[in-house]
């Protein structure tokens, strides 16, 4: 029987005697698991997937790494290595009835004694119907399913499948995985590159962790008729750089902001400017950037530095008079200045917790001494009864209570010794002596 997406290739017709010229990164691939590059965290003997294979007991997997990291050599590896037939297909052009015929063709082996690993390329793009179709052939053991994605599993994938399935983080090759690469490259054509020191670690940072995109560059520098060896500056003219992964709805937009907050609260101004550039680099608008750095002035900075959310406003406000590139600097410029700024969060974490009591206490009245009395009836009712009017108090501070009736007073705001709020925590305590002091006397 022909297995539908087999990866065994087709027989050379008869009298052929030449190959078509094979791509280096496929010459190169890996013949074993040892000599995968860049993932010995998960292959190792102590990582997931070499702990299962020690085991002899390997499971249903999701790879889940950027591009040109190895997904899909890992995956034919694994299926070499547990002796099962490797099936690949890709969700961009697998519909329905082909997934039938897949798990059709991989009943007929089991029948046989053979069992299918079947690899699918891109599964997030399977919808929540074509995800639940792979759940009963996982069960029974039709197939051992190794996905590869590139995009947050928890995001796109169903809880169902995650459950059958165990997540592999795959890493970004480093510069070093990235030399290595080169390293083999060269043996496999025999002659090294022609480039200057400079410019072969040029060309590292051009793959931007992509081994597949690596390898290619490597083929076509070693295509180019040069003499000698060529410095940054001629391979930059030569060759254009990647852009840098970045997609503005998903997960690379989330972590890229959540590394921007994070720099900003940690005070470094040179970590928040990098993020702040890789943002905008990968085509990020600024005003959604504007937007959360007035946020970080808010959520982080707070009292400690009041001047700090006019500033970002008025950063803010710059950029949408002068616009592109030059209203980025002043954004830049407030960046720096959160970044450099006391930090506290006292006034969000009160805030929060006058939130948590305001629904604990659900529609307790105010106490009726400061409630106003416009009508007889309320007067009658004793509304505004006992009210201390504060100018008439000795300091301006009666120290009445204005919590509601049978509620405790808490303590919301606590302001730390930091920035303007230390001036704050100040008079906090100076009102709560007041307060004892007139409550003391009251009684």
């Amino acid at each position: 029987m022909t297995d539908l997406f087999d990866s065994t290739p087709d027989k050379a017709p008869a009298g052929a005697t030449t190959e078509a010229p094979r791509p280096l990164a496929d010459r190169l691939r890996p013949r074993s698991l040892a000599e995968v590059i860049g993932q010995e965290a998960v292959l190792g003997p102590d990582g997931p997937l070499g702990a299962m294979l020690g085991a002899g007991a390997l499971s249903s997997l999701i790879l889940w790494g950027p591009p040109g990291v190895g997904k899909t050599t890992i995956a034919r590896l694994l299926a070499q290595a547990t002796d099962l037939h490797f099936v690949q297909i890709s969700a961009i052009f697998t519909g329905v009835p082909e997934l039938r015929k897949v798990f059709e063709a991989a009943k007929f082996r089991r029948a046989n004694g053979q069992g299918t690993l079947l690899f699918v390329d891109e599964i997030h793009r399977f919808n929540k119907a074509q995800q639940d179709g792979f759940l009963p052939h996982m069960e029974d053991g039709t197939i051992l399913l190794v996905g590869a994605t590139t995009e947050n599993p928890s995001f796109e994938l169903n809880a169902a499948l995650l459950s059958r399935a165990q997540v592999i983080v795959l890493q970004r090759l480093s510069l070093k995985d990235l030399e290595r690469l080169v390293q083999r490259a060269e043996r496999e054509l025999g002659r090294e590159l022609p480039l200057k020191g400079e410019a072969r670690e040029a060309l590292l940072e051009m793959a931007d962790g992509d081994g597949r995109a690596l390898l290619n560059l490597v083929e076509q520098v070693m295509a180019w008729r040069v003499t000698g060896h060529l410095d940054r500056e001629s391979l930059a003219k030569r060759l254009m750089r990647r852009a840098a992964k970045y997609d503005k709805s998903g997960e690379e937009h989330y972590n890229l902001i959540s590394a921007l907050h994070k720099s900003v609260r940690g005070s470094d101004p040179d970590a928040a400017l990098y993020w702040f550039a890789r943002m905008l680099e990968g085509g990020e608008d600024p005003r959604f950037l504007a937007r959360r750095i007035t946020r970080m002035a808010v959520e982080d900075i707070g009292l400690a530095d009041p001047q700090a959310q006019g500033l970002c406003l008025e950063a803010w406000q710059t950029y949408e008079r002068l616009g592109s590139p030059e209203g980025e600097l002043a954004l830049a410029q407030a960046l720096v200045y959160l970044a450099l700024a006391p930090k506290s969060n006292a006034v969000y974490m009160a805030y929060k917790a006058a939130r948590g009591l305001a629904k604990k206490t659900g529609s307790a009245m105010p106490p009726a001494h400061i409630l106003n009395a416009p009508t007889r009836l309320m007067e009658e009712q004793g509304y505004g009864a006992g009210y201390q009017y504060d100018h008439d108090a000795e300091d301006g501070f009666s120290g009445q209570n204005y919590f509601p009736d049978g509620v405790k007073r808490p303590v919301l705001y606590a302001p730390p010794e930091r920035g303007f709020e230390r001036e704050l925590k100040k008079r906090v305590e100076y009102f709560a002596r007041l307060r004892a002091k007139r409550q003391g006397g009251a009684g």
